[in-house]
């Protein structure tokens, strides 16, 4: 059987028909850079995120770099974030020539550890910076506390979250801004790329929205330096399509989750400590939780021998990621050797992504399962 780490063949037949008609609709209005389609699909993440306002940009990673641009963040400045995460997270830091401060991870959630956040701030920190890693969100109360408390700005990156909860709030819509990525892997894909800032700053709002036309609020006429940060009308109109759809998608990723943690578990993988299964952490009630699995990832004994096992089965996996940011080339001049964050350091040996889309039948996560269990025997 071949099963593989994701499949948006299997999405698109589903909506086929509806994603075609707004395409057309888009092409036959000619219309393809901002206009009407980006605007109501901000209205419709916004309301669906629980925000009051939402920005549509080019990516996920502009998404990020035009929130620290909004706060004015300078060279010399600090902005606090996550070393285990993707790289854009701190590449925009460091675009900007502030400087990335990483605090380690939650060994359980694989996200910032809020305990350790207050001992790395400095009368230069400017941002808080959590990742919402996997489909899980931070443990946002503490650090919203320590951050209202020490006047820290918090931007939340969202990037693999959006319509995640934490205590009943939304990714997104509890930091100063929260930021999506929409690349076309994520819960909400477009078909390239694609991001959204949020934020319930009227001034932020504005500022933001400034920024992602060359700082112009007419043409020609520019009062800010910005950049190119748009969202393409055609991407809107095909992520408005599948936004309606999402809750829908969400709920089949939980219930493969919940498939996956009763499997293992009654394999006798999780009891013996062969792997550890993503645990949903702040729970809203009953059986739905926060988590929404962009990621279903497992801590797994012998990592890169059951990578290959599960490869050779046919079987789509990933490691997301195998070398914490503070451990990169371009990042050794932080200073920040081997040993300085244990945790993201051995989530990052430990780690492996396996199939979690909604379309995966009983029998398709069944051998995934089987497969795990006969490599441990």
């Amino acid at each position: 059987m071949n099963i593989p780490l994701l499949d948006l063949k299997a999405q698109y037949r589903t909506i086929r028909d509806e994603v075609r008609a707004v395409m057309d609709e888009v092409c036959d209005a000619q219309y393809f850079i901002m206009g009407p389609k980006v605007e109501e699909f901000e209205t419709a993440v916004a309301a669906y995120s629980g925000a009051s306002r939402a920005v549509g940009v080019s990516s996920g990673t502009d998404a990020l770099l035009i929130a620290l641009m909004a706060l004015d963040i300078r060279p010399g400045d600090e902005v606090i974030t996550s070393p285990f995460t993707f790289f854009a997270t701190a590449g925009v830091v460091h675009r900007l020539h502030a400087k990335p401060v990483f605090v380690d991870i939650d060994p359980l959630t694989f996200n910032i550890d809020p305990a350790q956040i207050e001992a790395a701030i400095t009368p230069r920190t400017k941002a808080i910076l959590p990742v919402h890693l996997y489909g899980q969100m931070a443990d946002m109360d503490p650090i919203m506390t320590l951050a209202r408390r020490r006047h820290i700005p918090v931007i939340e990156d969202g990037a693999q979250s959006i319509g995640a909860e934490y205590k009943g709030r939304r990714c997104g819509s509890i930091g100063d801004m929260g930021c999506f990525s929409f690349f076309p892997s994520k819960n909400l894909g477009a078909f390239g790329d694609a991001g959204m800032v949020l934020t319930n700053d009227q001034a932020l709002y504005d500022k933001l929205k400034l920024l992602r036309v060359h700082g112009a609020p007419s043409t020609y006429f520019h009062k800010l330096v910005g950049g190119n940060f748009r969202l393409d009308a055609l991407q809107a109109a095909i992520l408005n399509v599948k936004l309606k759809y999402l809750a829908g998608w969400s709920d089949g990723r939980k219930k493969n989750a919940a498939y996956y943690d009763q499997a293992f578990a009654a394999s006798g993988l999780t009891g013996r400590g062969l792997v550890q299964t993503p645990p949903a952490v702040y729970r809203k009630g009953g059986d739905r939780h926060d988590h929404i699995y962009n990621q279903y990832t497992l801590r797994a004994k012998d990592r890169d021998k059951l990578q290959a096992h599960l490869k050779a089965k046919s079987i789509g996996c990933a490691v997301y990621y195998p070398l914490p940011l503070h451990l990169q080339e371009c990042f050794a001049p932080l200073g920040c050797p081997a040993g300085t964050f244990p945790a993201a350091e051995k989530a990052a040996a430990e780690v492996l992504s396996l199939p979690i889309y909604p379309e995966l039948t009983d029998e398709m996560k069944a051998y995934v399962v089987g497969a795990v269990a006969e490599f441990y025997k």
